[in-house]
């Protein structure tokens, strides 16, 4: 099989609609489900472009992926709706590196708007599993890593802790304005047999944030039954620090960050495992919220956080 990274410098594009699951409420698509419409455009480049994840992983045993993808909501996306995914290298790629903007536009009423907006990080994992790989591709070395890693837009640091004590997650969130969950990894937010993958992290980053509000007493049912509210992202980024592995105790830690004019608030997620009797630092990432007042089956608009929101952000009583 002959490969090479040559056609990944035209630009490709895939037409798509979201997946029903992401049509939580009323037909609106969550930002899970859109940037699951943007790893499903790079995908798509990637094989158009030369390189599919399937034939280089079963030929030279590389893995596919993402390992920062960061992603700003510009007008919402319906269940309905044909979306055209345009990927090409990023302005700021260098030769050779697998760094993607994604544009997804949808029809509406005006024409032809931008929906989303999106850069995309692709690494090349090797994996010795299995064994008797041909060797790679020249071309394909440069973004081959033994181990993923990335570097995210801010500076990161693992708390200082004793894996001694049985309280981690309270040590976790001590001082600070935050909260925390540890949850055994399960096999499906995994692939390439072990390790989590960017959508995997994706549904941590949408479950952590339920979890929170349940437990600032704001829930999502909360607001919807009692003032017609629900949260809108207008922008979300995760970046793969280090890998985590099938089955280990993932430690979920969601820290409000800035609230902005009582409109949006922004807030950071990291994840850890204990390892070798180390902790490890998996991920980091920042997802921003606003609130939305459902007008009717298809409109809504922006509201301003009252007491109680303002005071569940804080950490307080209303």
């Amino acid at each position: 099989m002959t490969l090479t990274t040559a056609a990944l410098t035209e630009p490709s594009e895939l037409t798509i609609r979201p997946r029903y699951e992401g049509s939580n409420i009323c037909t609106w698509i969550g930002f899970k489900h859109v940037n699951y419409l943007v790893e499903e455009a790079v995908l798509n480049h990637l094989r158009t472009g030369g390189l599919p994840p399937g034939a280089i992983y079963e030929t030279y045993g590389l893995c596919t992926d993402l390992v920062d993808i960061d992603t700003r909501i510009v007008h919402a996306l319906h269940i309905d709706d044909v979306v055209t995914a345009t990927v090409r290298p990023h302005r700021r790629a260098r030769d050779g590196e697998l760094l993607f903007g994604v544009v997804l536009q949808v029809a509406r009423e005006e024409g032809l708007v931008k929906a989303a907006t999106s850069t995309v990080r692709v690494q090349l994992r090797h994996d010795p599993r299995g064994g008797g790989d041909l060797p790679i591709p020249p071309a394909l070395q440069p973004n081959v890593v033994s181990r993923l890693g990335a570097a995210p837009g801010w500076d990161v640091a693992a708390p200082e802790v004793n894996l001694d004590a049985d309280d981690l997650v309270k040590q976790l969130t001590a001082g600070s304005n935050a909260f925390a969950w540890k949850w055994r990894m399960p096999y499906w937010y995994c692939h390439f047999t072990e390790r989590v993958q960017m959508s995997g992290y994706l549904r941590l980053m949408e479950e952590v944030v339920d979890l929170f509000l349940d437990d600032r007493g704001v829930s999502i049912k909360t607001l919807l039954d009692e003032q017609n509210w629900i949260p809108v992202v207008p922008r979300s980024r995760i970046t793969v620090l280090d890998e985590a592995r099938m089955e280990e105790d993932l430690y979920t830690v969601f820290t409000v960050e800035e609230v902005f004019k009582d409109v949006t608030y922004t807030a950071r997620m990291d994840t850890y495992v204990v390892r070798d009797g180390a902790l490890v630092h998996t991920s980091t990432g920042t997802i921003t919220h606003g609130y939305a007042l459902i007008e009717n089956r298809r409109d809504w608009s922006l509201v301003t956080f009252d007491d109680r929101m303002t005071a569940a952000l804080a950490g307080t009583s209303a």
